[in-house]
């Protein structure tokens, strides 16, 4: 009986084990499936729509479509770090935008989620805290972001620096605006039901549906053409310190509501 017991307990961690080797193998392939992607980025761009329907936005919100600065446009759109996510189900429909996206591959995601909802996505890292260190895959992307602009489409950048300091904005957005001559806006949107995810560098928030919503556009930011060294700080301060304002002014207006 013993040694039963005992072959019946080495059967089970082999199986076990031959479980997990299973799933390794399969696990890579998965992840490098354009379909399996493409579904997961169908099954998000859903749960944001379903946010976007379940979530009225509240008085106070900024009107997007149409609204007090449709004479801005084409403009950037600067947006945080984790703060983002919702973007393209409140972006107003019929309206050109292009958005960059990281090209690191767990953006990917993101990218054909965009997609999904007729947003174009630039790939390349767009913060940096130097304008004159723009790695060949970031300097191609404001490249085609600049064009996106003079074609008269709106563009979407994150103002801060990955896995740099949240919510201060990097130099990338100040250097855009000022090739384009197009002005920055500040945005944010916040929903009353959400998960903050506090061990994420930049306090990724996880939105859920079934509360508000509501969407700011800060004080806009305009970059002179021939802004020096000195110049560009300052309006990157400006950027951090309007979108700053927007987003705490999004979540006041989602967690004060009745």
């Amino acid at each position: 009986m013993e040694h039963e017991a005992v072959k019946g307990a080495t059967g089970r961690s082999a199986g076990r084990g031959g479980t997990r080797t299973l799933w390794r193998r399969i696990r890579e392939p998965l992840a490098q499936s354009r379909f399996v992607k493409n579904f997961i980025a169908g099954l998000f761009a859903w749960f944001v729509r379903l946010i976007r329907i379940t979530s009225p936005l509240v008085k106070g919100s900024t009107q997007v479509a149409g609204g007090a600065y449709a004479h801005l446009e084409p403009g950037i759109i600067a947006l945080w770090h984790g703060q983002h996510l919702l973007t393209p189900a409140y972006y107003p429909k019929g309206r050109p935008l292009v958005a960059m996206v990281s090209r690191s591959a767990d953006a990917e995601l993101n990218a054909l989620m965009i997609e999904k909802f007729g947003i174009e996505a630039v790939r390349g890292s767009g913060g940096r805290d130097s304008t004159r260190h723009l790695d060949k895959g970031g300097a191609k992307a404001l490249i085609a972001l600049k064009k996106s602009l003079a074609a008269d489409k709106n563009v979407a950048m994150i103002a801060d620096i990955p896995h740099g300091t949240p919510r201060d904005a990097g130099l990338g957005i100040v250097l855009l605006a000022r090739l384009s001559g197009r002005p920055i806006l500040p945005s944010a949107i916040a929903t009353s039901r959400r998960k903050v995810l506090e061990k994420s560098w930049d306090k990724t928030t996880i939105n859920l549906p079934f509360g508000r919503s509501a969407v700011i556009v800060g004080t806009p930011v305009f970059v002179p053409a021939d802004a020096d060294d000195a110049e560009m700080e300052r309006k990157r301060q400006e950027v951090t310190a309007s979108l700053n304002a927007a987003t705490a002014e999004a979540y006041r207006l989602v967690d004060g509501a009745k």
